[in-house]
Order: structure tokens, then sequence, then C-alpha cells
């Protein structure tokens, strides 16, 4: 052993959340302050109950409303013995069980059925994600309505299914600094006793460094000779603090690690565990800033032209900003470097490629590299998600604007140093072949 990576003062945990994972009534965010968490002035600048927004109220076209609703019409969730409905959901919503991430700490509604020994199973696509509990009473959903944001399930592990129900807690956890301000999603690294209680925990996303990351999470898979806090636990009460250990890297699964029956994998994958802390922020970016974008549109404040030259007017702060912040993430602009090559062991990376979309030459932006960085061609595959198509259309016009001036190399600010021409170029050619709404502004050459 050698080293800490995260200690009990790193942050403090602002509630009972539901998973230092984040999603949902499902997975919920780590409402904690400092270590990667994001400032006050970057939340939403008005509350999910303006009427332009209407969170609460407005009507829902998630995939959990949709399957609500077959539900409440007279289609049957098969009942499994050991898992409940959990097979037959992840199913109905098409979710891959290669997706599965484990995480052992108390931070949830449920958290008193949660530990090392029985860790909550987190399973995920763009715009579902899926919590399970060996043994405890309900499954928990959060799943992506594109124009409303993140709405919050659990289904009751009773059968016949006869609905998912909405419960009204989650939000007094999952709208905080780390989620924008909007209800939303966070992963978090937390510090946690033998049974799993955390001491504190610090939000996480692609920016935070891998050797802080994991803490409170089971993670499988090769991560080379770079270190983290993943499978580790604070043995001293009056020391809490998780210390890097070789015994507790590079782990090809969790068998051996506590009693996996009734699981349907013995993996917490490493590439899922990434690709999940890149897609909650992001999603958060994305419900951010097409709710500012109908705010001022409700209010009657310009929103055209945002972005349309590089010397022209700044335009509202509010707006400027978060099209800037998105397209930052999006391009893994201040995305933190990996400490070595890392390969997942479940077939996760495999499943979640195959997706596409593919240009001509095969190539998409769901292939993940986790040598140098996550993906290949840094730029988010959210791009093609029905929220990212469902903000207002000023709102997509100044992000097309925003990642021209970046990809193009217009923007001189060595910030975008990183992205070197060829991963500028290779993003360009992938996009106008994939996305040709980006043709009328993707004019020109890459510089």
């Amino acid at each position: 052993m050698r080293g800490t990576a995260v200690t009990a003062r790193s942050a403090t945990l602002a509630c009972g959340v539901i998973a230092a994972s984040g999603v949902g009534a499902a997975l919920a965010a780590v409402a904690a302050a400092g270590g990667g968490a994001t400032p006050p002035t970057d939340r939403f600048s008005a509350s999910y109950r303006h009427p332009a927004i209407e969170y609460a109220t407005g009507p829902r076209r998630d995939r959990v409303a949709e399957l609500h609703a077959r539900l409440r019409q007279g289609h049957r969730l098969p009942f499994d013995r050991r898992q409940g409905f959990l097979p037959a959901v992840l199913d109905a919503l098409e979710v891959p069980v290669e997706s599965q991430t484990l995480v052992f700490s108390k931070t949830s509604l449920q958290a008193g059925a949660i530990s090392p020994g029985n860790p909550r199973a987190i399973y995920f696509t763009d715009d579902v994600a899926v919590a399970w509990i060996r043994g405890s009473p309900a499954v928990e959903l959060a799943a992506l309505d594109p124009r409303q944001g993140v709405m919050f399930y659990a289904l009751v592990q009773r059968e016949p299914a006869r609905g998912f129900e909405r419960p009204r807690s989650c939000l007094e956890c999952h709208v905080s600094a780390a989620t924008l301000g909007v209800p939303g999603l966070a992963v978090g690294s937390a510090v946690v006793d033998p049974d799993g209680a955390p001491y504190s925990s610090i939000p996480v996303d692609q920016r935070t460094p891998i050797e802080s990351r994991w803490g409170g999470w089971y993670v499988t898979g090769s991560t080379g000779l770079g270190r983290h806090v993943g499978n580790t636990v604070a043995t001293d009460p009056d020391r809490p603090m998780l210390l890097h250990d070789d015994a507790n890297l590079n782990l090809e699964s969790v068998a051996g690690r506590f009693d996996t029956s009734g699981y349907p994998t013995p993996f917490s994958d490493i590439a899922a565990l990434m690709v999940l802390e890149h897609q909650t922020h992001m999603t958060n970016l994305l419900v951010r800033t097409g709710w500012e974008f109908r705010v001022a549109a409700h209010e009657q404040r310009t929103t055209r032209g945002l972005f349309a030259a590089p010397g022209g007017p700044s335009g509202d702060p509010a707006l400027r900003g978060a099209v800037r912040d998105l397209v930052d993430y999006m391009l893994f602009i201040d995305e933190a470097p990996l400490t070595d090559r890392m390969v997942g062991t479940s077939g996760f990376a495999e499943v979640f490629e195959a997706r596409g979309p593919f240009d001509g030459r095969g190539r998409t932006l769901r292939e993940i590299a986790l040598d140098r960085r996550l993906f290949r061609y840094p730029c988010s595959y959210l791009i093609y998600s029905a929220a990212f198509d469902a903000l207002p259309s000023d709102a997509r016009a100044a992000i097309y604007r925003r990642l021209w001036q970046v990809l193009s190399g217009s923007d001189r600010d060595p910030r975008y140093d990183r992205l070197a021409r060829r991963d500028r170029q290779d993003i360009v050619d992938i996009l106008r072949a994939t996305k040709p709404q980006v043709a009328p502004y993707f004019g020109g050459n890459v510089r």
C-alpha cells in the first residue's frame, strides 16, 4: 500500500443519496462540494418550476414513462424468483447487462441493503439507468426525457407489475451544484468504512484524476500500472482514508470479493464506469443548456446568433456560458489523462461501440480507446441523442457554430491545443457523414 487518494477531508455528503453513481431515484447524484464539483455560478439560472420548464407537471415522453403506459394497458413483466423484475426491465428498456457497474457505498434511499457484500448493481444506456440491489423491495430507475430532463422512478418488486412510481424525495438530492442546478445525475468517489457507510464523497467526471476515482465502487478490468481507490474501504475510523493498494488493482472479476449469486455478471467494468462518468455530466450539460434557452425565449431575451462571429456581440452570458461549457466538455478539453492502458472484461466496449452510427470508413464516436483517453475520437456520442435533437433550434445552432470554431482551428486559445489537427479532422469527417445537420455550419477546411 502507499499514498492516499481520497480522504475524509475531500468533501462532505449533503444527504444520503441513491448511489455514488448518480442516476435518479435510481442512481442518485452525490450532492457534494470540492474535488471536481461544479462552481455554483455554473448552475441553471432559474428554477425547474419556471413556467418555461414545468419539470414536475409537464408531459413526459421518456422510455420509462412509455413502458409505464404499456403496463397500464395490460402489458406484463415476467418476474424472476431471484432477481425480481430486473431481467424483464432490462430487456424492455434495451439496457445491456454488460453495462453492469457495482457500487457498495451506502448512498441510497435503500442504503440499509447496500454493503461491500451486497453492492448495488447499475445498468445503463444513453437515456436510461436501472439500479438493483439484491433482496431490496424496489428497482430504481432514471430516464432522460428529451425535453424535460431526467425523470426518477421506482418499481416495487412484487408481481404483477402495476407501474412505476415517482418518489417525491428524489429531488432533495438530485438538484445540486454537482448536477448544475437541474434535476440530474452525478457520479461520486466516496471514502467508506468496511460496512459501506460513507465518511465523505467527491463528485467525479472525465476531468477527475484517475487516482481519486471509484472509492466505494468495485472495479474490474485491467488498469495497468495506474492507481485508483476502487475495491477499497477505510479500515481505521480514527483516520478514515482510502489507500492505493496493488491487491485492489487489475481485478478480472469480483469473484471472491463477495457472494455474487443472483448478480447477472461478475463484473463492474472499467470501460462502463468511465463511459458512465462522461455521460452523467454530459447529460446535465444538455439539460441545463436546453432549459437556459427556453427560459430566455420565455422572457423574450435574444437567443439567436450566438457564436455567429468570433468578434461579434457576446450575447446573453447565461446562454453563452452554457454553450461554451457544453462544447468544451463534449470535446473532452479538460479530460484527465489516463495513467496507463485500460481494458474492460465484461464485453461492454464491444456492445457499446456496435450501436454506431458509422461513417463510410467504419469510424464511430463510440469507439473506446482507453489508452491516452477514453474515446479514440474525442467528441461525445450524445450528439446523436434525442435530448440533443430536442434542444431549441437556437441552442443547436449555437452549439454547431461553437463546435466549428474549435474543430476548424479558428479559436486559437491554447487550451484547445490538446486537440491535434488529425483529431479535429477525424471528428469533422465523422460528423459530416453521420450528422447531416452540421453541414450548414461546418464550412471550409480544418486548419
